[in-house]
């Protein structure tokens, strides 16, 4: 396993006192699949919005889904004008998706229903997404790779390669940590990269573990879950550690993870196959 480090500020210390359970020595139990009822679909991300509510992107349908998991019935749906990717909670009631290559669509999450707001338009073709301190933040398929956009459409931060040892190549998924880094996976490079809220690279993080990378999200500041696609698992990153595991495989139930999500208030994890409608559980 190697990893690379570049000295950067540090990033303010998480205002979470939410006690995290560790993965690593937790036993995670499979549960009864969720299967979206309203015909083809292709779950292409996904996220938790409250503990028996997941906001899902079906990219067949080309809308935003809002899904009980409990009951596995939608109870609002909004259509888009182009296909959805990835999405991200902003704040508690408002979501953001890229829909086609440059526009980003914020959606009102309120009462259990679904409702368009103002869309962005970014600089480039969008393949991330994820947001941190009330700003968005976006991947590209090029330079300049990344940015930290505010709502108001303002460039804040940029990230472009030049004269760094960061070289990115499809940073495809992206997720934010209760204190602010995000972690991105490249399918390209077949790394994940964390960097800090004004986009200075602080590692670089590489193992046989990981085989096209595609899902991620953060299970705490110091847990983090990626989808292996390639390797039909997913891998336990612990940034503090340099350190990677498989945490579930094949025997599990996993094949071609594409997108996951963790509820911190059930301890459960989402897990979307490709090309597909149904979603894995498993307990924590």
């Amino acid at each position: 396993m190697t990893f690379s480090t570049v000295v950067a500020p540090p990033i303010p210390a998480s205002m979470s006192t939410t006690v995290s359970t560790d993965l690593a020595l937790a036993r995670l139990k499979r549960q009864p699949d969720i299967r979206l009822p309203e015909g083809v679909c292709e779950i292409n991300d996904m996220t938790v919005v409250s503990p028996d509510m997941l906001l899902v992107s079906n990219n067949r349908q080309q809308c935003l889904q809002l899904l009980n998991c409990m009951k596995e019935n939608v109870v609002s749906e909004v259509q888009l004008q182009n296909y959805p990717y990835r999405l991200c909670l902003t704040d508690r009631n408002t979501a953001a998706v890229n829909v086609g290559f440059r526009k980003v669509q914020m959606i009102k999450v309120k009462d259990k229903t679904l409702t368009k707001g103002r869309d962005l338009t970014v600089s480039g073709d969008i393949l991330g997404l994820t947001s941190s301190r009330n700003s968005l933040v976006v991947s590209y398929n090029s330079q300049p790779w990344l940015e930290v956009i505010s709502i108001d459409e303002k460039v804040l931060h940029q990230f472009d390669n030049l004269g760094t040892s960061l070289k990115l190549k499809y940073p495809d998924f992206m997720c934010t940590t209760p204190g602010g880094s995000v972690f991105l996976s490249d399918n390209g490079t077949e790394t994940i990269t964390k960097v800090d809220e004004q986009l200075h690279n602080l590692q670089t993080f590489a193992s046989p573990l990981l085989k096209w990378p595609s899902g991620i999200t953060a299970v705490s500041e110091g847990q983090i879950l990626v989808c292996s696609k390639g390797n039909n698992s997913l891998v336990l990153l612990k940034p503090s550690t340099n350190t990677m595991s498989t945490l579930l495989g094949k025997d599990d139930g996993i094949e071609l993870p594409w997108s996951l999500t963790y509820c911190p208030d059930q301890k459960k994890v989402y897990v979307a196959p490709y090309n597909t409608d149904t979603i894995k559980v498993y307990q924590v």
